[in-house]
């Protein structure tokens, strides 16, 4: 259950930058800045519960990769940020970090 909690945890620290993201234009502010504080506490609750089980670092660092990768797809799916080969490849090494450290636990 606690790798569950911290896939969820992950996919959440998606919707903070997205939030605040949101609040950079005035008619989406204070939702922008809502929604950014809910995620916040939603991802910092499930990391809170998978770290139960799981050590930190592995943790912090799964959370981290999962909420950095799903970021960037998302600046790139909806907010127009840059795509290249490269950056593609980067975030695939960090993914494939998180596979390590998941394997090696």
């Amino acid at each position: 259950m606690s790798w569950i909690y911290l896939i969820v945890a992950g996919l959440l620290e998606i919707g903070w930058p997205v939030g605040l993201k949101l609040s950079q234009e005035a008619e989406t502010r204070v939702i922008g800045i809502l929604l950014a504080i809910g995620f916040m506490a939603a991802s910092g609750f499930c990391l809170w519960m998978a770290q139960k089980q799981i050590p930190i670092g592995t943790a912090y660092a799964v959370w981290t990769g999962i909420g950095a990768a799903g970021t960037f797809l998302v600046g790139v799916m909806f907010y127009g940020d840059p795509s290249s080969l490269a950056r593609y490849f980067g975030v695939a090494l960090i993914v494939a970090g998180v596979v390590v450290l998941k394997l090696a636990h």
